[in-house]
């Protein structure tokens, strides 16, 4: 008699376990259709890593003079490429850089129809590799995210690619971010 107890009491409450954990996965299910698509849509870039150096992403959020460039990476959607492995090379305009633009042209790009011009514009300040000063020669070309090739030029010991200015260089976890005067358009093709 007390086996069967027993077992008919394991019985119901493996019956409560189970029905328990099929409302909490309809729960689950109904509080993740409440959420918007775009708290799903993040990658890589929403891990947080407490214990690991900044990658370009971090630097570029943390600079108080790139607020235009996280809006723009943001606005583009493409915030998991600056977190990735790498190495890559990033030449970063700050805000002042995109002041120069035409009136109106930083508020056109963030429109989300034009999402797909401002990641062109944005991967063509991205080289794959980690390109520090010292590895930068003079008339050198950089291949671009691209596909495009900026040059490379050095007069009097300053250093510029594609037009831009370098302004400092700060390494990251994945790579390196060269602080650029300017933005760097595509070439007109």
């Amino acid at each position: 008699m007390k086996k069967h107890f027993l077992f008919s009491f394991f019985i119901v409450l493996s019956f409560l376990v189970l029905s328990c954990s099929t409302n909490d996965k309809k729960d689950t299910k109904a509080n993740k259709s409440k959420k918007s698509t775009t708290e799903y849509a993040k990658g890589q870039s929403a891990v947080k890593d407490d214990v690991s150096g900044n990658n370009i992403l971090d630097i570029a959020i943390s600079s108080p003079d790139h607020t235009t460039l996280v809006a723009a990476v943001q606005a583009a959607e493409i915030e998991d490429v600056l977190v990735n492995a790498g190495p890559i090379t990033v030449f970063a305009p700050t805000n002042e850089a995109f002041a120069k633009l035409p009136e109106g042209t930083v508020e056109t790009l963030l429109l989300p129809e034009n999402k797909e011009k401002l990641a062109h514009i944005l991967k063509g300040h991205a080289a794959p590799g980690n390109y520090k000063l010292e590895y930068m020669k003079d008339g050198m070309k950089l291949y671009m995210a691209t596909t495009d090739y900026i040059d490379v030029e050095i007069i009097d010991g300053v250093y510029y690619v594609g037009g831009a200015k370098i302004l400092a260089s700060i390494p990251a976890t994945n790579g390196i971010v060269h602080v650029v005067d300017a933005v760097i358009l595509p070439p007109s093709k």
